[in-house]
């Protein structure tokens, strides 16, 4: 059996191996067992209400169903949204005052993961030292059923994906925007973004060429955005002559960029671009993670803005985030956080905010990006449990003991040339080993440096 993989992010796994809908349901009495010892804390009154929505995968149904279940069958209320991107999901638990909110989701894993993302009531992804609670009381089967009388309630609710592009809308010119008539290609892999990224698109003006738009699941490509799994998209704005395209993950909370000439820029230049729309018009404090690229640096330099970095994890850059009221934040990975919309990762107010650039700018995306300076970043991982990544890290550690290290999460060695960042995934059963440099070639050689020790040891 495969690996269930609790962490910061979530609970992922895949189906009918080690995420099953018994698994779903026990998770979900666990989960609604916590919600109520919380609230007991808090000597809260009212019943406690959960929002849940799901991305588009197959196998969403059944495992919200489950989860749904169990939640009730302690007495939790429950409020289905239905398919809904992260973001929106996270703005309607706020929105709607619950005590939690739920993605069933397994955001850019392959289609035969699914998982259970939590989010807080308001809206930043549980901490990890929830999410160790919360192991507790699923390991140890710690909940009590209620009976008939007591057990929670099931309700709908169908105004996320409104809400969510209202509250984008206001913070920007539309007309500005709108003036330009921008012609966009959007691959939104048949996902939760299919309905409410045109509804924003549209209101903001643009010329859509949507593909892979109908929210079936059934990823056209793997879903990871990608450059080998983004060939089309490149294609597609050519061929319509776009000034941009947008690539979303199956939850709609990472983004990735195409500029006007097919060429894909990558995840990396997603929050880079997001930064230097925000800082543009409110400098201050930007967060993002350890994994990230420092053309956020370099950004954050120009506009006498200050940078701090967390742990990879949404939830580390949303707390952070809170705690400096940074201006906006985010992961390399394409996740945009603007906290004027909620602290998680939002692909919508990403594709938003590179708009407005462009219009405020007058440029094309291959010039905006032209002008930031310009970094050879190198991600690899390979199949590694926890344990064993772990491992990979202490050696790694001891072995670069006399460089600049960075141990908030796995370790990060700073030489004047560049960096490598390695760490478990929070997601996935791998190790991930990434590096930055000014020329590719640095990049590589850096790798080598940390591949090295886990061959000779």
């Amino acid at each position: 059996m495969s690996e269930l993989i609790i962490s910061v992010s979530g609970v992922r796994g895949i189906i009918g191996d080690s995420l099953t809908p018994s698994v779903a349901t026990e998770f979900g009495q666990a989960f609604g067992e916590l919600l109520k010892q919380t609230a007991l804390d808090d000597q809260t009154v009212a019943p406690v209400k959960v929002a849940i929505g799901r991305d588009s995968r197959i196998s969403g149904p059944m495992i919200q169903s489950a989860f749904s279940a169990g939640l009730m069958s302690v007495g939790v209320h429950v409020v289905d949204l239905a398919i809904a991107t992260t973001p929106s999901v996270a703005l309607m638990g706020r929105f709607l005052k619950t005590d939690a909110a739920v993605v069933i989701t397994a955001s850019h894993n392959p289609p035969e993961y699914n998982g259970i993302k939590f989010i807080s009531h308001d809206g930043i992804a549980f901490s990890g030292d929830i999410i160790h609670q919360l192991r507790k009381i699923y390991e140890s089967r710690a909940w009590t059923l209620e009976s008939i009388d007591r057990i929670g309630a099931l309700a709908t609710d169908s105004r996320a994906h409104a809400n969510h592009v209202q509250a984008i809308l206001q913070l920007f010119d539309t007309k500005a925007i709108g003036a330009h008539r921008y012609r966009v290609v959007l691959d939104s892999i048949n996902g939760a973004g299919c309905a409410p990224s045109p509804m924003l698109l549209g209101k903001l003006g643009v010329e859509l060429a949507h593909v892979n738009n109908q929210a079936t699941g059934r990823f056209a490509h793997p879903p990871e955005p990608t450059r080998e799994n983004l060939t089309d998209l490149c294609n597609q704005v050519t061929r319509h002559r776009a000034v941009v395209g947008f690539a979303q993950d199956p939850d709609a909370d990472r983004l990735a960029v195409v500029d006007e000439r097919g060429t894909y820029i990558g995840e990396e230049y997603t929050l880079a671009l997001a930064v230097l729309s925000r800082v543009m018009v409110k400098p201050g404090v930007i967060v993002c993670n350890l994994s990230t690229s420092r053309m956020v640096d370099d950004i954050a330099a120009k506009f006498k803005s200050t940078v701090i970095r967390t742990p990879v994890g949404e939830a580390n850059v949303a707390a952070a985030m809170m705690e400096h009221q940074a201006v906006i934040g985010g992961e390399g990975n394409g996740g945009v956080i603007d906290p004027r919309i909620g602290p998680v990762r939002d692909s919508l107010i990403g594709m938003a905010l590179i708009l407005d650039l462009m219009t405020r700018t007058g440029k094309s995306i291959s010039q905006i990006v032209s002008a930031i300076p310009q970094y050879a970043m190198i991600k690899t991982k390979f199949a590694a449990t926890r344990s064993q990544a772990q491992e990979l890290v202490e050696k790694v550690t001891a072995e670069f003991a006399d460089q600049k290290l960075d141990l908030q999460d796995g370790v990060r060695i700073d030489w004047p040339e560049g960096w490598v960042h390695v760490r478990p995934s929070n997601t996935e059963p791998i190790a991930r080993v990434i590096a930055e440099a000014a020329d590719e070639k640095t990049a590589r050689e850096l790798i080598s440096r940390v591949q090295r020790v886990g061959v000779s040891s």
